[in-house]
């Protein structure tokens, strides 16, 4: 049994902006950087394997809140959103000819055109995760971070999602031979960097 610790990565200015990202390879914005140099891993984390998504924005939020460079897992990478990349969510959300939809009504093969679905993300990163040995941080993104926390709360993307990733956090699930399940606790708040 291990533990698999997911962090999103900081604010970007698309973030700020209501824009998608996806694989878009989007910095961390100037704030975003003030503010994760207020954090750090809990304790009980410091010395785990550490990962990040091939994405700049994940790099460097590992970079700042572990004080130590992470290797880098192209599985981590975020869903691909296709040709809704740039756009705004509220823009597609009130085209009604867009097909875009609330995480709510997504299913398991609900797909961006020219994207990913979620079904499509978890085939990606369920061998690469039952093929881990060691406790693990992982600097990610939301997409990432809201397929494996459904897998192991049994959510199908029908419904308010049991969970809610918030930004400073680790969200953390439990690897063993029986599958994956939601840790206990399962959100850790990183500490705060002594002044």
């Amino acid at each position: 049994m291990i533990r698999f610790a997911m962090m999103r990565h900081g604010h970007t200015e698309w973030n700020r902006a209501g824009r998608i990202q996806g694989r878009t390879d989007i910095p961390l914005d100037d704030q975003a950087r003030a503010d994760l140099a207020g954090f750090c891993l809990p304790e009980d984390w410091r010395h785990a394997d550490l990962l990040a998504s091939p994405l700049s924005r994940a790099q460097e939020t590992a970079r700042i809140v572990a004080g130590r460079e992470p290797d880098t897992a192209p599985e981590l990478i975020e869903m691909d959103w296709g040709d809704w990349e740039g756009m705004k969510g509220g823009d597609l959300r009130a085209d009604p000819l867009s097909g875009f939809r609330d995480i709510e009504q997504w299913g398991w093969d609900y797909r961006p055109p020219n994207g990913e679905s979620p079904v499509d993300v978890w085939t990606r990163l369920e061998p690469w995760l039952f093929s881990l040995s060691r406790d693990t941080v992982a600097v990610c993104h939301i997409g990432t971070m809201r397929i494996v926390l459904a897998r192991a709360a049994g959510w199908n993307f029908d419904g308010p999602a049991p969970f809610r990733i918030k930004r400073n956090r680790l969200f953390v699930v439990v690897i063993s031979d029986q599958g994956l399940r939601v840790a206990t606790p399962d959100i850790r708040r990183l500490d705060m960097v002594a002044q």
